[in-house]
């Protein structure tokens, strides 16, 4: 498609990323007024009002709807399905300065991923991504067993401590019910722990 005069164009978006947060990426439109979806969302960062920086251009969101999951947001100066459709694909960031500031006991997403998931000196996994559960957000870890993705939640009685600046969390096994996942770390399974389905 082309673009109209004045939008800007999506490949220079590959071109000097901006310094920022990584905030997604735009996604299909969503009706005739620019609007889209942003896929790979950090939904806290899609604040109405927020300004984001897209191929080249910094401007404000104009509108928020959908879900945490989906993300429906239209940019000031982006109107029209065909100017939200040149864009697809290209990257949002919001500066860190800009963002909306994090109370206490919260983390930026990017923060926790890679950080090493422990009991004490018993390590369950690493991060993969923090993602979105309808109750509260939950840690995806991937499993030092090489077992199946662990969920976390993001909770009091499961999560004691966040250290992102040490790269590790500290879990309880016990409250998670994951004690022998943790055990089992590094060591080899039993043929009952195989073959045990619950």
């Amino acid at each position: 498609m082309t673009r109209q005069a004045g939008e800007p164009d999506p490949q220079s978006a590959s071109v000097g990323a901006p310094d920022g947060l990584p905030a997604g990426r735009v996604g299909r439109p969503h009706g005739l007024d620019g609007s889209f979806y942003v896929t790979r969302p950090r939904p806290r960062l899609l604040s109405l009002g927020v300004a984001v920086t897209l191929a080249g251009r910094t401007v404000p969101i104009v509108r928020r709807a959908g879900t945490e999951q989906r993300p429906i947001v239209r940019l000031e100066g982006i109107d029209g399905r065909a100017a939200a459709e040149a864009l697809r694909g290209t990257e949002l960031f919001v500066d860190g300065g800009d963002a909306s500031t994090l109370g206490e006991g919260e983390w930026w997403a990017h923060e926790l991923e890679g950080c090493e998931v422990v009991d004490g000196e018993k390590l369950l996994g690493s991060v993969n991504r923090l993602i979105e559960l309808p109750s509260c957000e939950a840690l995806e870890v991937r499993a030092a067993d090489g077992g199946e993705v662990i969920l976390v939640p993001m909770v009091k009685d499961a999560v004691r401590v966040v250290a992102p600046a040490r790269k590790r969390i500290e879990v309880d096994i016990e409250f998670l019910d994951l004690a022998g996942r943790a055990r089992q770390a590094g060591e080899p399974q039993t043929a009952d722990e195989h073959g045990a389905d619950a």
